[in-house]
């Protein structure tokens, strides 16, 4: 396999029982995925992973998705449409300023 150029981490609020039961999880965190991989493909940003996550601790602010390596921390995820601004974004190689997580 070759090393991402993107990896995409969505919180699925897993604890270590296994469960996902926190705000992530209740807000819809896990349909983002198949979105997600959508949008990539549509906007032909190549080198991406997506992965689900156990808690990323920001439940405050979720649902929470993170891009690395650049490190972008991004809460308040609450949909397609946020989605949509986040992949814009890094199609042009710039974070979703709106998203942040400061």
């Amino acid at each position: 396999m070759e090393k991402p150029k993107y990896h995409i981490f969505v919180c699925g609020s897993f604890r270590v029982s296994g469960e996902s039961q926190g705000v992530c999880h209740k807000k819809g965190s896990l349909q983002f995925i198949p979105y997600i991989e959508e949008g990539l493909r549509d906007r032909d940003i190549d080198g991406a992973m997506i992965s689900m996550t156990g808690c990323l601790k920001v439940c405050d602010r979720g649902p929470a998705v993170v891009i690395y390596p650049q490190n972008w921390w991004y809460g308040n995820v609450s949909g397609e449409d946020a989605l949509d601004e986040i992949m814009d974004a890094l199609a042009e190689g710039k974070p979703a300023e709106k998203y942040l997580l400061k």
